[in-house]
């Protein structure tokens, strides 16, 4: 990797340069997101097939040269009516069961409807727009 690409590398001396710098790392990041993406992909596929295939068949594992597979069970949540929780978590205020995340596109609509939820205001953030030139 490029030596101006690390972290704490010094910066180059003018914002249009910084510009230049901050496109090509992101675009680095996005390509070797692409690649992370298909190592994924690849990943769960052979997941599946480890599966599948311990699950159709009468072995509890499979042992390779230096790895050991098995199928291992647990127990997670799934909400089928959300209505239904939504209600219950109004009812119980048993808000440990949900994550604290809004959902920033609904409620910025209700924001700029002048109808903000209570205990919610607008901030602004900066970011960075860049565009080739």
């Amino acid at each position: 990797m490029r030596e101006d690409f690390a972290l704490g590398a010094p910066l180059p001396a003018t914002p249009g340069r910084c510009a230049d710098l901050f496109h090509e790392i992101r675009e680095l990041r996005l390509a070797m997101e692409k690649e992370c993406a298909k190592v994924a992909a690849r990943e769960n596929e052979i997941r599946e097939h480890i599966i599948n295939t311990l699950a159709a068949s009468d072995d509890t594992g499979a042992s390779g040269l230096r790895y050991r597979a098995q199928i291992v069970t647990k127990a997670k949540p799934r909400v089928e009516d959300w209505n239904a929780f939504c209600e219950w978590l109004a009812t119980s205020k048993r808000f440990d069961c949900i994550q604290r995340r809004t959902s920033d596109k609904a409620v910025m609509e209700l924001i700029e409807a002048g109808e903000p939820p209570p205990g919610v205001e607008r901030m602004t953030v900066k970011d960075v727009s860049i565009t080739k030139i």
